[in-house]
């Protein structure tokens, strides 16, 4: 008996070695190849972006972090407790105390106002201080020592201090040690305005500075694992109830947070559209597989296998494939995170976590789902073939609803991406949306189809050449037109995932350069009086490459909401926020000013209406935080008397523009009765030092914050994640070649065919050349026309709905797509027809069974 035969009668075990030597005899083919090769890319991609993104995302935020001095910052008026210091120790992590005042600092007959930063032994928990102690600059990963003070330039400007001179801070002399040139938690905010003094707590106490109603800010900062932070949820959150304010990097920061929001879901969405790719080419590579095996699975019948038994032994044989696929697939996915973070080392100093097995196990599932979902339905054939197959060739069990394979194929493909978006509303959204789109897409198809055949129909006849072969390709295609329409379909998807993910990443990179340019503003001046404005806006006019308006500024605190006081007005989750428990930073406006846009309401009228509450605009977000919406009247206490103002319009702001940004807006005339001053921001460039200088020298009440050190550390990261943008782009477009791959081997018998009866009737070898590369041409226009239309659409949505972009055309892809496709498609069909036009006619011929 054969061993075909005593198959049905064997065990799982010889049932998994039969299964194995079919597909180790199966590898010589070209379509399990394309399988395998489909398969291993879904897994490398899964994997390597569930890599990167796990271990990138959480050393940019560690570094992010750092512009807030830990990964956890807790800031009140008063000392932390002790059960509290006790609760995150135990969570793992490590901390360190810092406590901001404002003092008087003296040096002889020289006296300033200055903002006191007072730091323990841990500080910093990253990065380094950049001081000068008389050799230069020089980083240091520590603060002062005792009985030692740090200053800032402006500081030591105005005191005329030099390194060794004794500075007095209340009751306690300090020794000038160095110059503070960079804080690597430099903060942006308009809290303090004065210049700064770095000292040691063990020095605070002798100073004799906090006593009781002292104004004095505690900060316990927090660093440690990536997932110490997460079984504290419930109690952060019970600290924000109680008046603590709790930042962390993407509340703190909604600049840098936008980025790397943008960072982290570009990078899933490639990893998707890889998966999405290798999937159409497992589907592709399937129905060629499936073809092929016909005449096997009906001599099995013959020798008595049951439907059971031959759905189990190819499931085997592909399952064996997937395994092998999921093993190689998963090392190239470890491989390539490596390369990715080897290449960003050099901008990431972190010490990364290392790889959890959970990216493996997500890599297997993804290519047993893939090959599932993909392929399956079609494998339902080789369970229906009937054994008379081996006697009368036509007898072959019919094709799978394609809708069917389309449905089962968008459920695992929306299974997976819940799974790695974590959204299910996104990927339910996305699933229907790919649903509707694919039904209009199949009706699209046909139509242009037809038109591009009927175009091609009328060219001019012709005895020979281009024209000729243009037509001769243009009705093969029409031969077999649903062949033609899934195929064309399989290469509008490719080309506009592709396409998707390439515009996508230039426009982020537009976006992020755009938001960063090299001469944006680098300095604030705040504090400029009014009887200062003319002559400091002369200055800079003369000297200042691109500065902002000089923006009026009042100190207010938000003290009532609709007559009841704030805290207990806005919800509970809110009560912590940090607006309530600090002076805001109000100003008026006549216009809208740059970088703000209008998202509710309407922006106030030339002229007040007599009798009518003060119309104010509130920042979207800062609204949306405090539960406050158009018509709820704010009331804000200024020095000892309050103003109110009824809200009239929500503005959404620009924050990665680095420019001077109000949570408040009020209308002019309402507060320039109050004591106010002006802010403004400006470049400076580097060598500008003297002009530094006699800013500082005449305008001595103007403080003038520095904000290089924050600029330098966005575009660092920005750097870091562009490359990262740049480097799994390649992997997409070569799960796009994969597809192209896939879909050109399917399809080599019916041309082999075609190209044989082409020899017989006369055709030479350069006719059959230029008849294929055309049929290749005519489709990859089609599918770049198609590609081109729904990369269009869905960039658009997904700018308005996911990456908070504006949508914008891209005429060029109008062009380059269809073109590059029917190039693409000609090429590479070319390239692998080769063999075809080799081959003897009757060996062409003889290919027509296995279609």
């Amino acid at each position: 008996m054969t061993r075909a035969a005593a198959l049905p009668h064997q065990g799982a075990i010889q049932a998994l070695r039969f299964s194995a030597r079919g597909l180790w005899r199966d590898l010589r083919a070209a379509d399990v190849r394309a399988l395998f090769v489909a398969l291993m890319l879904a897994v490398a991609a899964s994997t390597m972006i569930g890599f990167f993104l796990d271990r990138l995302d959480r050393g940019l935020t560690r570094q992010a972090g750092q512009l807030l001095g830990g990964d956890l910052v807790l800031e009140q008026g008063q000392p932390f407790s002790p059960e509290l210091r006790r609760t995150l120790e135990g969570a793992g992590l490590t901390l360190s105390d810092q406590v901001d005042l404002v003092s008087m600092a003296s040096l002889g007959d020289a006296f300033q106002v200055t903002s006191l930063k007072v730091v323990d032994d841990v500080y910093p928990h990253y990065g380094q201080v950049l001081v000068d102690r008389g050799a230069g600059s020089e980083a240091l990963a520590r603060g002062p020592a005792p009985g030692e003070a740090w200053l800032a330039p402006r500081l030591a400007l105005l005191l005329e201090a030099e390194l060794g001179d004794r500075v007095r801070i209340g009751e306690v002399e300090l020794t000038v040690s160095g110059l503070v040139e960079r804080e690597p938690d430099q903060s942006a905010g308009f809290g303090n305005f004065n210049p700064r003094l770095m000292m040691h707590l063990d020095d605070l106490a002798a100073t004799g500075l906090v006593q009781p109603g002292s104004r004095v800010e505690y900060e316990l900062l927090a660093a440690g694992p990536p997932d110490a932070l997460n079984g504290l949820d419930s109690l952060l959150e019970a600290l924000r109830r109680d008046g603590v304010e709790v930042r962390d990097v993407r509340r703190d920061r909604p600049g840098l947070g936008n980025a790397l929001d943008r960072a982290e879901r570009y990078l899933s969405l490639a990893g998707l559209a890889a998966v999405l790719l290798a999937g159409v080419a497992v589907a592709m590579a399937t129905r060629r597989y499936v073809d092929r095996h016909l005449d096997t699975a009906a001599l099995l019948r013959c020798f008595g296998a049951t439907q059971r038994q031959l759905t189990r032994l190819f499931a085997l044989q592909l399952l064996w494939l997937a395994l092998v696929a999921a093993a190689l697939g998963a090392l190239l996915g470890l491989a390539g995170q490596a390369l990715l973070l080897g290449l960003l080392s050099a901008f990431l100093p972190l010490t990364l976590p290392a790889p959890g097995p959970l990216p493996l196990l997500l890599g297997v599932l993804t290519a047993v789902a893939v090959l599932v979902g993909f392929a399956g339905p079609t494998l339902l054939r080789l369970k229906r073939v009937s054994a008379l197959k081996v006697l009368r060739r036509e007898l072959d069990p019919l094709s799978p609803s394609a809708w069917l394979v389309v449905i089962v194929a968008s459920l695992v493909f929306g299974a997976l991406l819940w799974l790695y978006s974590g959204d299910i509303g996104l990927a339910s959204g996305l699933l229907l949306g790919g649903w509707v789109m694919l039904g209009l897409l199949w009706g699209l198809g046909r139509g242009l189809l037809a038109l591009v055949l009927w175009l091609i129909g009328r060219l001019p006849a012709g005895q020979g050449g281009w024209g000729q072969a243009l037509r001769l390709g243009g009705r093969q295609l029409a031969r077999r037109r649903d062949a033609s329409l899934g195929q064309m379909l399989a290469f509008a998807v490719t080309f506009f995932a592709m396409a998707m993910i390439a515009l996508v990443r230039g426009d982020l990179l537009t976006t992020w350069q755009a938001q960063l340019p090299e001469a944006m503003p680098n300095y604030f001046a705040i504090n400029i009086q009014p009887a200062e404005r003319e002559s400091f806006s002369e200055v800079l006019e003369a000297r200042a490459d691109d500065r902002t308006s000089l923006y009026p500024m009042v100190r207010g605190r938000l003290t009532a909401i609709d007559g009841t006081p704030a805290r207990e007005a806005v919800p509970a989750e809110a009560r912590g926020d940090n607006a309530l428990r600090r002076e805001l930073n109000l100003t008026w406006q006549e216009t809208l000013p740059e970088g703000n846009r209008l998202v509710a309401g309407r922006w106030f009228s030339a002229e007040p209406v007599p009798d009518e509450p003060v119309p104010i605009s509130l920042e979207d977000g800062f609204a949306e935080r405090l539960g406050l919406g158009l018509g709820d009247t704010l009331t804000f206490t200024i020095g000892d008397r309050e103003v109110s103002g009824r809200v009239a319009s929500l503005r959404n702001l620009d924050w990665d523009s680095f420019r001077p940004n109000f949570f408040v807006i009020f209308p002019p005339g309402t507060l320039d009765r109050f004591g106010h001053s002006y802010i403004t921001a400006f470049y400076l460039d580097p060598g500008e030092g003297e002009t530094l200088r006699g800013l500082v020298r005449d305008f001595p009440g103007v403080s003038l914050l520095n904000i290089d050190a924050i600029l330098a550390q966005v575009r660092e990261l920005v750097a870091q994640v562009t490359r990262a943008v740049e480097l799994v782009l390649a992997l997409v477009l070569l799960a796009g070649v994969s597809v192209l791959y896939a879909a050109l081997t399917a399809s080599r018998p019916v041309r082999a065919h075609e190209g044989g009866l082409l020899r017989v009737f006369g055709a030479g070898t350069r006719t059959l050349s230029r008849v294929q590369g055309a049929e290749f041409a005519i489709l990859g226009l089609a599918s770049g026309l198609m590609g081109a239309l729904l990369a269009e659409l869905a960039t658009a949505g997904l700018y308005a709905l996911w990456f908070d972009l504006p949508p914008r055309p891209h005429p060029l892809l109008w062009l380059s797509l269809p073109l590059g496709g029917a190039l693409l498609i000609g090429a590479i069909g070319h390239f692998l027809s080769r063999g075809l036009r080799r081959e003897a006619p009757m060996a062409s011929l003889g290919l027509l069974g296995e279609t």
